[in-house]
């Protein structure tokens, strides 16, 4: 799998109000853990229950942006979208194979290092599948991966994220797909949704949306081609696809930006809206952002859509555009379970969204029973910046400070 280029965010630093805050680029869910669980412990009994930087003047005023949008939507009105959600209710698969950059280096540890790697191999997550896969390998690879994850069982549901998109991410904005790499691109969708079948599953579609933004001349061809798979994929009788619509704090104080372009991505052929997949941001925010993105899609009318939020990396949160470190995407791992402003892992994969342990205010968890499908694990802080590959250090030192173990 190739490594993101850092390069992405410069690209889109004018269109995104002159901030560098843009990204890169099967187990039953046992009940939460209290906070002072030893580390690994939800993975234990998760398994048991189955068997670059913005300037600092430019930083400062992105958070203060950040902090009125919040404002303002802790004031917007409510109203429930009724629907069955299908995440919940079922058995969540875990892949257990090579294709999952943590599972080698968890099949081989002992003692605690295993543990605490379990807290990662062992939870349920959401494979990415990209340009490294031809489009010949495409549905055998996509096979073999839900008949592992699901363990032969229909009924289990299977997590994928697609990130097929030539060019995406800085190269979106300096050029287009070839006619070629568009043919490619939807016999590539193809067998994917062959490889998925009638499997229940939930993928996540095309992460770091808002590079859609950015394309020369406003062209309309990247979300065609997005739009395509979430028609294809919908299709499928039991596939629920959630869009990629950016983060909390990315586009910044633009919820029309990120519906403009879940518009034009088919977002009114999928289950829902996507968030947070490569940033930091608190769940909370996410939780407003996605019922302000769903509000906006309702007034549009296009109704009854729904949220699902990246919950691995944000167990300290803050904004992609103030990350620790030299690099937002490789941004610096939490020291202990006390640090703040820091990566860790968040909230472990769950349906049970508006949770009084999850910190969320009371007008959080009104928006989150209502719109939010579930929090899911389709980011991937333990890999180095957020690619490949596997980093062992990181991994361990994620799961030892995690405030959500």
């Amino acid at each position: 799998m190739p490594r993101r280029s850092s390069l992405r965010r410069l690209a889109v630093a004018c269109l995104l109000a002159g901030l560098v805050v843009s990204s890169t680029g099967g187990a039953v869910l046992a009940a939460p853990l209290p906070a002072d669980a030893a580390p690994g412990a939800q993975a234990a009994a998760d398994a048991a229950a189955t068997a670059a930087r913005a300037p600092a003047v430019a930083r400062r005023a992105a958070a203060t942006s950040f902090r009125l949008e919040r404002a303002r939507l802790h004031r917007s009105p409510t109203a429930r979208v009724p629907s069955q959600n299908p995440l919940a209710g079922r058995t969540w698969g875990v892949y257990k194979g090579p294709g999952d950059q943590a599972w080698p280096p968890y099949e081989k540890a002992t003692g605690e290092t295993k543990t605490l790697l379990g807290a990662i191999a062992l939870a349920p997550k959401a494979k990415w599948f990209g340009t490294w896969i031809s489009e010949s390998q495409i549905e055998s690879k996509v096979r073999d991966y839900v008949a592992n994850a699901s363990g032969g069982d229909p009924e289990t549901l299977v997590q994928a994220t697609v990130f097929n998109l030539k060019p995406w991410e800085h190269e979106a904005c300096t050029r287009l797909p070839t006619s070629a790499e568009q043919t490619s691109y939807k016999r590539w969708i193809d067998g994917f949704a062959r490889g998925v079948g009638a499997q229940h599953t939930a993928i996540i579609l095309q992460p770091d949306g808002p590079f859609a933004m950015c394309v020369p001349g406003g062209s309309g061809v990247p979300s065609g081609l997005i739009s395509y798979a979430a028609q294809k994929f919908s299709a499928l009788p039991h596939t629920a696809v959630y869009i990629d619509g950016g983060a909390a704090d990315w586009p910044y104080k633009d919820v029309n930006g990120a519906v403009d372009f879940l518009v034009r991505d088919g977002i009114r052929y999928a289950r829902g809206v996507a968030l947070n997949s490569t940033h930091y941001s608190a769940t909370g925010d996410e939780v407003e952002r996605g019922t302000a993105i769903v509000t906006e899609l309702a007034r549009r009318g296009i109704a009854d859509k729904h949220v699902v939020v990246n919950t691995s990396s944000n167990g300290r949160p803050f904004v992609f555009g103030d990350a620790p470190g030299k690099d937002p995407d490789n941004a610096t791992v939490c020291a202990s379970r006390t640090s703040t402003h820091c990566v860790t892992l968040g909230i472990r994969p769950t349906t049970d969204v508006a949770n009084a342990r999850w910190g969320l205010t009371a007008a959080q968890q009104e928006h989150a029973r209502a719109y939010v499908d579930g929090y899911l694990w389709f980011g991937r802080p333990w890999l180095y910046r957020q690619a490949d590959p596997f980093d062992m250090e990181r991994a361990l030192q994620l799961v030892r400070t995690t405030p959500y173990s």
